[in-house]
């Protein structure tokens, strides 16, 4: 029963952070080992700063349109 409680928090709260915006480290680091072991893995600054700058340097001057 605590298993299955502690896999529900887990995933509430990665769903928590993805609802905010903030991305994953932990899966990003499963993700890159499993399917992609020959790149190199982002450290987890590095993995921030990526995920913003996608997420807001979307080349526009500001505003929304």
């Amino acid at each position: 029963m605590f298993s299955d409680l502690s896999k529900v928090g887990k995933y509430l709260g990665q769903a928590a952070r993805l609802m905010v915006g903030l991305p994953d480290y932990a899966t990003y680091v499963a993700h890159m080992r499993a399917t992609h072991p020959e790149r190199p893995i982002l450290s987890e600054a590095e993995f921030f700063r990526d995920r913003q700058e996608a997420r807001y340097a979307s080349g526009r001057s500001g505003g929304c349109c």
